[in-house]
């Protein structure tokens, strides 16, 4: 099957973790009546963006992967008969915490997880302070509808990342996303860093030929600091927009892909082929200093 039709699931978050994991499955249903066969679901969307402060409370959010939000997720996959994608805050053990994407089959089964291996500290975007980074290194998925790749938000930056992810086989990455743009800031400054943002990951899917969806969440959040862009998107394998969400609106939407192309786009444009795998050795290093 290289058909696949794609849930993308934009949507705005409130204080309520039941509620917010209520209104997923619900904008699930939602994706699934449009025929929505893999459903992606933002960044950590039980629950607010805590990460804009350091807030020791913040750290009761988190439950174990699998466990209560996996469960009612896997019920919804079953009954649907959709692969979930579902974003959220891991308790690994006491004082151990993870940013982790779970994947759902489309029978309810548990296929794994995988932990967000980049992690920021930003103003406003305080992660270090909740999670550690992953340790399960880069994971893909076979899935009912394919073989897919998962990374989280600011792994988005990393060509290195969605490289080893499909050359792990990977037919479709998925990038589950909480990005904004700070309320003070200027129009020509916030077109720049949504543009930044998008260019970089359908960069991705011109290095690997593979088709990328990326979901955010929207809405004003951060004690009304905080603006989240939306602008979730499907790029195809050459790096065309297929779809693209507002900025100011929740969306469900559905597209479809075929992940043939991958085959097609490979072979005219062969840059895995002409890969020199003998001269990045130098990749491993932080820096280079030529004078060293």
């Amino acid at each position: 099957m290289s058909k696949v039709k794609i849930g993308l699931v934009q949507m705005g978050c409130t204080a309520d973790k039941q509620a917010n994991l209520d209104k997923a499955i619900e904008k699930i249903h939602e994706a699934a009546a449009k025929g929505a066969q893999i459903v992606c679901l933002q960044e950590l969307f039980t629950s607010l963006y805590f990460c804009d402060v350091e807030d020791y409370d913040n750290f009761k959010l988190a439950e174990p992967i699998p466990g209560p939000s996996t469960e009612a997720l896997g019920k919804a996959a079953t009954e649907l008969g959709v692969v979930i994608i579902a974003s959220l805050f891991e308790k690994r053990a006491q004082g151990i915490y993870h940013n982790t994407t779970a994947v759902l089959d489309a029978d309810g089964a548990y296929l794994g997880k995988y932990r967000k291996m980049h992690i920021p500290d930003d103003p406003a975007y305080y992660e270090k302070f909740y999670f550690t980074p992953g340790d399960l290194g880069y994971k893909t998925f076979k899935t009912k509808f394919g073989i897919i790749g998962v990374l989280i938000c600011w792994d988005q930056w990393y060509p290195e990342a969605s490289r080893i992810t499909a050359l792990m086989g990977a037919e479709i990455l998925f990038y589950p996303t909480a990005i904004g743009w700070a309320t003070s800031q200027d129009e020509h400054t916030n077109n720049e860093q949504y543009n930044a943002w998008q260019t970089i990951q359908r960069s991705h899917a011109v290095a690997n030929g593979v088709h990328v969806v990326s979901v955010n969440r929207v809405g004003f959040e951060q004690h009304g600091a905080m603006k989240f862009w939306g602008g979730s998107f499907v790029s195809n394998p050459f790096g065309n927009l297929l779809y693209k969400a507002s900025h100011e609106e929740e969306e469900t939407a559905v597209v479809e892909i075929d992940t043939a192309e991958t085959d097609r786009y490979r072979t005219h444009w062969p840059f895995l082929r002409d890969r020199r795998i003998d001269s990045y050795q130098p990749i491993t290093k932080r820096y280079i200093d030529e004078e060293k």
